[in-house]
């Protein structure tokens, strides 16, 4: 992906963030991972002798479970996609040394399209692709975004807009 717009502008636009359903995924996905987790800390905690009466077997597993519900949250919380007169930008990352931003730039946009279905059309949660002309490699592929839809229409439009004005930025 193109990593020349390294902040985001005083001049960007939101486009979407993660829905609902992510949240909702990874809240049981993480409950289901939990549960073998706390199993796995019971069963730990029996072999080195602490024993089930004590319960911190139990209590790190539930710990460490939680933890894990907050991180998923925070990180979902912090996907970000927005465009600018450069291109499309996706903003990701929840530690200082994992926060990036990566994107297309307009004039290598090939097209923005979103996957449909049943749940995507009920809940307004789609998977977005925006495609990179040269390699697959540099596409940005999100599932379950809020309006997903509208957004890619709006990237559509204004890659036309840019392609119409040969390079010209877009205001």
């Amino acid at each position: 992906m193109d990593e020349g717009n390294s902040n985001k502008t005083e001049n960007y636009i939101f486009l979407s963030k993660v829905s609902w359903v992510a949240y909702l995924k990874s809240f049981l996905l993480t409950c289901l991972f939990g549960i073998i987790l706390v199993v796995v800390s019971v069963v730990g905690a029996e072999i080195i002798g602490l024993g089930t009466e004590s319960g911190a077997g139990l209590f790190t597993g539930l710990i460490l479970t939680l933890l894990l519900i907050m991180f998923n949250f925070w990180y979902l919380t912090s996907i970000t996609l927005y465009y600018d007169n450069h291109g499309v930008w996706l903003f990701s990352g929840v530690f200082p040394w994992a926060r990036g931003y990566s994107g297309v730039k307009w004039r290598d946009i090939d097209d923005a399209t979103y996957q449909t279905g049943f749940i995507s059309w009920i809940s307004k949660s789609y998977t977005i692709r925006i495609g990179h002309r040269f390699t697959k490699s540099s596409e940005i592929i999100l599932p379950h975004m809020s309006h997903g839809e509208k957004a890619v229409a709006r990237i559509n439009e204004l890659h036309q807009k840019y392609s119409d004005t040969n390079g010209i930025t877009l205001d």
